[in-house]
């Protein structure tokens, strides 16, 4: 008598996925959503979240105290980025350093500081608030750049590239904007 082995799917898809979650079990798999972040890569994410929200709570005063439409245009994008930086704080679990916090309110001393110190040369004039914007989206700029080079990670990229072309177009409109008063 003859023994012929027969080809069982179940069995077959049974083991593949015991061996899946043995390897995901022994660490030797990681899903791209549970994937950790060096601890630079933490920070400068947590840090781009606080420094957005300067930003926006920045032309959000300043929109209210001068009343001029491109500190609420601006706002609008900067909210955008915000919830970008959020998502990214998400999906890789990392706590808000914005949760719980009002208009100009910042867990980061330096931050803190800093927004302190554009409020008070933005409550000046119009002309120092649009410069203001100049200096936040310079400040941007860089700040971006520095966490482009700390990241290979193809989203934390994409999120970072995103922020860049805004802050640029943002840099663009407060440059026109001083243009047009003259200064």
């Amino acid at each position: 008598m003859k023994f012929e082995r027969k080809f069982n799917p179940t069995i077959w898809i049974v083991l593949l996925v015991f061996a899946v979650i043995t390897m995901i079990g022994a660490g030797l798999f990681t899903p791209a959503a549970a994937a950790t972040l060096t601890k630079a890569e933490a920070e400068m994410l947590t840090f781009m979240r606080e420094e957005e929200k300067l930003a926006h709570d920045v032309y959000l005063v300043m929109y209210e105290r001068w009343g001029a439409v491109i500190f609420s245009s601006i706002l609008a994008s900067e909210q955008r980025h915000m919830e970008t930086m959020l998502k990214m704080l998400n999906k890789y679990g990392l706590s808000d350093p914005a949760a719980g916090r009002g208009i100009g309110e910042f867990a980061n001393a330096e931050i803190q500081g800093l927004y302190d110190a554009l409020i008070a040369q933005g409550n000046i004039s119009l002309i120092d608030a649009l410069h203001v914007g100049v200096e936040i989206e310079n400040t941007d700029i860089f700040d971006i750049q520095n966490a482009l080079a700390g990241t290979s990670r193809k989203d934390l990229r994409t999120a970072y590239t995103n922020l860049l072309e805004g802050s640029f177009n943002h840099l663009q409109a407060f440059e026109k904007a001083i243009e047009v008063q003259g200064q």
